[in-house]
């Protein structure tokens, strides 16, 4: 397969990537604003499988402008399988002290930012094979959950993305692509730190990212426009 993971420097994302380069049949890119950690990801995982194929790009995904990041793409890969959009930007503030800049931060990189890669790798994802793209969003963004001072801008940017999930499933029905969206739960990651610090998860992001590569190989076989909570507390 060939596979795009996001976010891909820390926590679920560096985790998964090495999950999926277990087998030589994939290709995946690993993007990131931290280039040093996604070369760090490459030796690791050449380390435990010799025969891996991971390709480290270094890029924000605030910024608008794509066109850099898509040459690379094309030069390594024309068509996509999975999308795995798992980048995400946290500010745990006080809403009265929120600023405009904050909650662009927090937006242009979990929702705009997910938006404009989708637009530029659905076209690759048009195959014979069923593409998958999964959103990770957050149990906190999840409508009934419980909520938690501080993180109205994150929670609100997730709640976007599980609502944007849904939408493109729908309007993109007759594609053969399917569209997931999971809600997460409590995971020991450097964000949960930033949210809950001092806070210890019952689950750590190799055991997360686990599940998600099961999932984003099966679910789409089964399903499409689901909003799914994977939680054991929250926190």
């Amino acid at each position: 397969m060939n596979i795009i993971v996001t976010g891909a420097s820390r926590g679920i994302g560096y985790e998964l990537v090495k999950i999926y380069s277990a087998n030589p049949e994939n290709t995946i890119i690993a993007i990131s604003r931290n280039v040093q950690k996604l070369n760090q990801l490459k030796n690791e995982c050449q380390a435990l499988y010799p025969n891996s194929k991971v390709i480290p790009l270094g890029f924000d995904l605030s910024e608008k402008n794509m066109e850099g990041l898509m040459a690379e793409v094309n030069k390594h890969m024309k068509t996509v399988n999975l999308l795995v959009n798992n980048a995400g930007s946290i500010v745990n503030k006080p809403f009265m002290e929120i600023t405009s800049s904050d909650m662009e931060t927090v937006f242009n990189v979990n929702v705009f930012g997910v938006i404009r890669l989708i637009q530029e790798i659905l076209p690759m994802m048009v195959t014979n094979t069923r593409g998958h793209v999964i959103n990770i969003s957050s149990v906190g963004g999840y409508q009934g959950s419980v909520k938690f001072a501080g993180l109205s801008a994150y929670s609100s940017s997730k709640a976007a993305l599980a609502c944007m999930t849904e939408c493109l499933a729908e309007e993109f029905k007759d594609m053969n692509v399917a569209f997931n969206c999971l809600a997460l739960g409590a995971v020991q990651t450097d964000m949960l730190e930033e949210a809950f610090p001092g806070y210890r998860a019952p689950l750590t992001a190799s055991e997360m990212a686990e599940f998600i590569s099961k999932f984003s190989v099966n679910a789409h076989k089964v399903m499409n426009g689901k909003v799914i909570p994977v939680s054991l507390s929250t926190p």
